[in-house]
C-alpha cells in the first residue's frame, strides 16, 4: 500500500493486513473512527466487543491459541484504562497482543483544557504494564512502531505492545513505504552451549525437566530429550500438556506440591525451558540443585531468580532438538518412578473429591484436542493439577496477574482464531460476572463455545482462605442472577444438569450446537 493520498489511519489497516493480521477486536468511538475507515475494504474481520476489557482478553486468548499476535483498537482515555488489565495479564503471561489507542491531538495533549477523554499521560499508564509503549508523532513513526512490534513478536519473548495514535496524525497523508518488513528469527544457541548442556544432562542420574509456556512449540523435541534421559517432567500451568500428561514420565503441573519440591531438591540436575521459575509456579519457596540448565528467550529470566550453571539464550524447540541429538539414551527410567510417586500424593478433601468427579466427566466427554480456557476459580485451580491434557497450547489460564473475568472473553478470542477446534471455558459464578456481557459477542457470531460455570454462590476460594487463616468469613457471599435466564436472554442454549450423567448428555449436545452453550454446575449435581 503506497498511495500517498491515503490517510495514516487508512494505511495502518493495510499494513496490519500485510503483516498477516486477520482479526481485530475493538470498539469504534468518536476518537478512533479514522482507524475504521479502511476496514470494510480490507480482508480483516473486526469483532465488536462489549467492553474494552473484553477486547484485550479476546486478543490474549486468540494469541495463546494461535501463536499469532492478537490486535485491538481502542479509544483515548477510558478505552485505554479499560484495556490496561488485559495488558497486565498479557505481560505477566507472555502473550503477544498489540493495542492501538487513539490520543488527543499532538499539540493539545495533557494541557488540562477539558478535552474529551483527556489524561495526563496515556503512555505513562500503558508503561505501567509494558515497556513496549510508543507514542507516534508522524506517519513514519507509525510505520516504524508497527514494524518494531512485529519484529519483537517474531524474535523475542512475547509481550504486549502499545501504540498511541494522536487524532490529527490519523488524518495526515500516509506517504510512501507502507509495506511489511522482513522479520528477524529467534536467537539460536551456540554449538558450545549445546555440547555443554548435553554433557551435563548425560552425566545426571536424577534429571528433572520443567517446561513453561515458552516451550509450548517444542512438544516433539522436549519429549525426545525427556525419553533419552528418562527424566521426570514437570510443567508450569502455562506449560500444561506440552508433553502428554498421560506419559509415564510426566507429572504435569504439580510444581507446588511438597512431593515435587522434595524431588527437585534431591535431583542432581534441572533443565528449565521457557519458564520464569516464579512465585506463581511454586506457590512457595523452592530449592533447585546447583546444576540448573536454563533455556529462554528472555535474558533477564536466565539470571533470576535462581542462579543457573548454564544459561542458554535461544528458541526452545531448536535448542532442545540440537541437545537431543547429542544425548546418550539410558535404560533406567528415573522419571516414570518419580511421576508415579508425585501423582500418588495429590490432595484429597471433600471439595477436591467433588471437583474431581465433575472434571472426570468433562474430560471423558470433550475431544482430546479441545482448548480449555479458565478463569480464577476453584474448579480451575483443581483442573490445573488433575485435568489431564495430552497436547500443548491447549490449556489457557491467567497465571501471573491472576485476573478475574479472563476466561469467557479469552475463550471467545481463542475460538475466533481456531475455527472448528472445540473451545470450552471453566469459570466461576463471581468471576463470570466481570465479563458476562461478552456472552453477547459469542451469541452475535454464533460461536459454539462451551461455558462451564461452577456456581457455589460465593467467593469460595477467598472464603476457604479466611477459614484457614482463622478470619471470620465476611464479604464472600453474594446474590447471583439466574444464570440460565441470563444466558437465554442472549438467545443461547443453557442447561443446569441435575446429575453427572445429565452433565455428560449436556456436553454431547453442546458439542453439536451452532452457538454458545452455558452449563451451570453446582456441588448438588454430584450428589444428584
Amino acid at each position: 500500500m503506497t498511495r500517498p493520498e491515503l490517510s495514516a489511519g487508512e494505511a495502518l489497516v493495510g499494513l496490519l493486513e500485510a503483516y498477516g493480521v486477520d482479526t481485530i477486536f475493538g470498539i469504534p468511538g468518536v476518537h478512533n473512527v479514522e482507524m475504521y475507515r479502511a476496514l470494510p475494504r480490507s480482508g480483516i474481520k473486526h469483532v465488536l466487543v462489549r467492553h474494552e476489557q473484553g477486547a484485550g482478553f479476546m486478543a490474549d486468548g486468540y494469541a495463546r491459541a494461535t501463536g499469532k499476535p492478537g490486535v485491538c483498537f481502542t479509544i483515548t482515555g477510558p478505552g485505554l484504562t479499560n484495556i490496561l488489565t488485559p495488558m497486565g495479564q498479557a505481560w505477566s503471561d507472555s502473550s503477544p497482543i498489540l493495542v492501538f489507542s487513539s490520543a488527543l491531538d499532538i499539540a493539545d495533549s495533557a494541557q488540562g483544557r477539558g478535552r474529551l477523554h483527556e489524561m495526563r499521560s496515556q503512555i505513562g499508564a500503558a508503561e505501567s504494564v509494558t515497556p513496549f509503549a510508543r507514542r507516534v508523532l508522524t506517519p513514519a513513526d507509525m510505520r516504524d512502531a508497527v514494524a518494531e512490534a512485529f519484529a519483537l513478536f517474531a524474535s523475542a519473548r512475547p509481550r504486549p505492545f502499545y501504540i498511541e495514535l494522536p487524532l490529527d496524525l490519523l488524518k495526515m497523508p500516509a506517504g510512501e513505504g507502507w509495506q511489511a518488513r522482513a522479520l528477524p528469527r529467534r536467537p539460536h544457541a551456540h554449538e558450545d552451549e549445546i555440547a555443554a548442556a548435553a554433557d551435563l544432562l548425560n552425566a545426571a542420574q536424577r534429571p528433572v525437566m520443567i517446561l513453561g509456556g515458552g516451550a509450548r512449540g517444542a512438544s516433539v523435541s522436549a519429549l525426545a530429550v525427556a525419553e533419552a534421559l528418562g527424566a521426570l517432567v514437570l510443567t508450569t500451568t502455562a506449560g500444561k500438556g506440552i508433553i502428554s500428561e498421560g506419559h509415564p514420565q510426566s507429572a504435569g503441573y504439580r510444581l507446588a506440591s511438597d512431593a515435587a519440591k522434595s524431588l527437585l531438591a534431591e535431583s542432581d540436575l534441572v533443565l528449565a525451558v521457557g519458564t520464569e521459575l516464579s512465585e506463581t509456579d511454586f506457590w512457595g519457596p523452592a530449592k533447585l540443585p546447583a546444576n540448573l540448565v536454563r533455556i529462554d528467550l528472555d535474558p533477564a529470566n536466565l539470571a533470576r531468580p535462581h542462579a543457573a550453571a548454564l544459561a542458554i539464550l535461544g528458541d526452545a524447540d531448536a535448542t532442545l532438538t540440537a541437545i537431543a541429538a547429542k544425548l546418550t539414551r539410558r535404560a533406567e527410567n528415573f522419571g516414570a518412578k518419580m511421576a508415579t510417586r508425585i501423582r500418588a500424593t495429590d490432595e484429597s478433601d471433600s471439595l477436591r473429591d467433588i471437583l474431581h468427579s465433575v472434571l472426570t466427566v468433562i474430560r471423558a466427554n470433550l475431544p482430546d484436542d479441545a482448548v480449555i480456557v479458565s478463569d480464577m476459580t476453584q474448579i480451575a485451580y483443581a483442573a490445573n493439577v488433575i485435568f489431564p491434557m495430552s497436547q500443548g497450547a491447549r490449556w489457557i489460564h491467567p497465571v501471573g496477574f491472576g485476573t478475574l473475568g479472563f476466561g469467557l472473553p479469552a475463550a471467545i478470542g481463542a475460538k475466533f482464531g481456531l475455527g472448528k477446534t472445540p473451545v470450552a471455558v471453566f469459570t466461576g459464578d463471581y468471576g463470570f460476572q466481570y465479563t458476562a456481557n461478552e456472552v453477547g459477542t459469542a451469541a452475535e457470531h454464533n460461536l459454539p463455545v462451551i461455558i462451564f460455570l461452577w456456581n457455589n454462590d460465593a467467593l469460595g476460594q477467598i472464603r476457604d482462605d479466611m477459614v484457614q487463616k482463622a478470619i471470620q468469613p465476611n464479604a464472600v457471599n453474594l446474590i447471583n442472577p439466574d444464570f440460565i435466564a441470563l444466558a437465554k436472554s442472549y438467545g443461547i442454549e443453557a442447561e443446569r444438569p441435575a446429575s453427572l450423567k445429565a452433565l455428560a448428555t449436556t456436553i454431547a449436545a453442546a458439542l453439536k450446537a451452532e452457538g454458545p452453550t452455558l452449563i451451570e454446575m453446582t456441588p448438588r449435581m454430584v450428589r444428584g
